[in-house]
């Protein structure tokens, strides 16, 4: 498959195929992002379409002195961010009737902990919940954090360390 930056540059040229090709080639990874977050699969889904869609709006403004990903992962922290505001003002007006969750496996008590961490990040200032978001669920190094949020590596690592701390005070534990 053709590198990211000659499909932008393609698409660019006229060649929606090539568009196709990018979102085949990062679909999942952004899926995955958001379900590890949301753990909701229609959630999950529409952010996701949500992130290709503004990705296909703003591409021609592509620049290309940075990795494709990192111009990809600003969309998805800042469509995650989107998602979250809108979400704090629906429960604040209580209509967010969230479905029971269903038991459905064997692994109960490790999906009901990733649920609470998740909930518990949703909590967290927003610096520190995007470093968390990018470090927990992306796997990227703090000099990648720092990229992706225009931030220095130690501020990166910083905002990290403070998300643990406030983190396990939200969850009540002192490890």
């Amino acid at each position: 498959m053709p590198e990211d930056h000659d499909l932008i540059k393609q698409f660019n040229s006229g060649d929606r195929k090539a568009f196709d090709k990018l979102v085949i080639k990062h679909i999942d990874m952004t899926y995955n992002y958001y379900y590890s977050i949301t753990h909701d699969q229609l959630e999950a889904d529409d952010l996701t379409q949500r992130v290709f869609v503004k990705l296909y709006k703003s591409l021609k403004n592509f620049r290309f002195d940075a990795a494709f990903t990192t111009y990809l992962y600003r969309i998805k922290v800042n469509t995650l961010n989107s998602y979250f505001f809108k979400n704090k003002w629906r429960s604040f007006l209580h209509l967010d009737q969230a479905p029971e969750l269903q038991v459905s496996d064997t692994n109960y008590e490790k999906k009901a902990l990733s649920t609470e961490l998740w909930n518990a990040i949703k909590k967290l200032p927003k610096k520190q919940r995007n470093v968390m978001n990018l470090r927990v669920a992306e796997s990227l190094t703090f000099k990648e954090v720092g990229e992706v949020l225009n931030i220095s590596e130690d501020s990166a690592k910083n905002n990290y360390s403070h998300g643990v701390k406030t983190l396990r005070k939200i969850m009540g534990t002192n490890r």
